[in-house]
């Protein structure tokens, strides 16, 4: 059979998440289409030339922008993923109230490295609140007239405020807090727990291939995607821009951590299927993309 390189502005979005939404035990995504009509066939990720697998760092070639949800007057996603209605919330200290991060931004990143090993010591309340609002915190809102978000001024940047992410923390010792998996609601500055989970560290274990980092944490940040909300006004490039956007996120908890004498370690190596099950996302429409444990330093490493 003869395949061409995939033309990113003829694929479906679900094609294109393969991407973003790895399964390492298949690792299959729909990368290559045969020349004939409406047929496809699926390639390990591995038998794939660098040259295909390139395209997706170098985006759409053509102009992309006519053929957007958005430009079709389709209706914007909603800006956050809804709340359960019975969800147990729990409210943060106030960004403003915090007297944390003071250190010199040069200090923090000429320190900053990645930290796998972290003391017995708990986050406080307040660390947490900290690390949560650096990464994902909301600094203005505009709304419609109905009261909907139309756009969003968080403290990482994203294409035009699209924000696609959510964050989830597996929660093993923070002051205040049972362990368990919670998810952070940004436009409130508070938290809603998932479940309580006593047995939480062996099942994070599970998830990342038998790390020892991860479980050993005070708490661990599971960033999720949520695409539909940058493809609604991005159309084909939107996936390579929530791929780099993660990054964004990521590094702003570096630096928050080593701020408060806290240490990460930003990883992929998770079961895809085992992440999305473990925080309760479905894993098409919503699911993980990026993790990193945090916790308090050992002395003297």
């Amino acid at each position: 059979m003869t395949w061409r390189f995939l033309d990113f502005a003829r694929n479906d979005n679900h094609v294109l998440r393969g991407l973003l939404n790895y399964n390492t035990s298949v690792l299959f995504v729909l990368l290559f289409l045969p020349l004939c009509a409406h047929a496809t066939e699926v390639q390990p990720l591995a038998e794939l030339p660098r040259e295909q697998l390139r395209v997706f760092l170098k985006g759409y070639m053509g102009d992309w922008r006519t053929e957007t949800d958005q430009r079709k007057g389709l209706p914007a996603p909603p800006a956050a993923q809804p709340v359960p209605t019975h969800a147990k919330r729990m409210a943060l200290p106030h960004p403003e109230t915090l007297d944390l991060g003071t250190m010199p931004l040069k200090d923090a990143i000429v320190r900053r490295r990645s930290v796998r090993a972290y003391a017995a010591e708990p986050l406080t309340r307040a660390e947490l609140s900290f690390l949560l609002w650096c990464t994902q915190g909301v600094a203005k809102v505009d709304r419609d007239a109905e009261g909907r978000i139309v756009n969003q001024y968080r403290t990482v940047p994203s294409g035009g405020a699209r924000h696609p992410f959510e964050t989830y923390l597996l929660l093993n010792r923070v002051e205040g807090l049972v362990p368990g998996i919670y998810r952070y609601l940004p436009h409130e500055h508070a938290l809603i727990q998932i479940r309580e989970d006593a047995a939480l560290a062996p099942r994070i274990k599970a998830a990342c291939y038998g790390q020892t980092a991860p479980p050993q944490a005070a708490v661990v940040f599971v960033w999720t995607a949520v695409p539909y909300r940058t493809e609604w006004r991005y159309g084909p490039i939107a996936h390579r821009m929530i791929a780099i956007e993660a990054g964004h996120v990521c590094q702003n908890l570096y630096l928050a951590a080593e701020s408060i004498g806290a240490g990460v370690c930003a990883m992929l190596a998770y079961n895809q299927v085992k992440m999305d099950a473990l925080i309760g996302v479905d894993g098409k429409e919503e699911f993980a993309i990026y993790m990193a444990p945090v916790g308090k330093k050992v002395a003297n490493e």
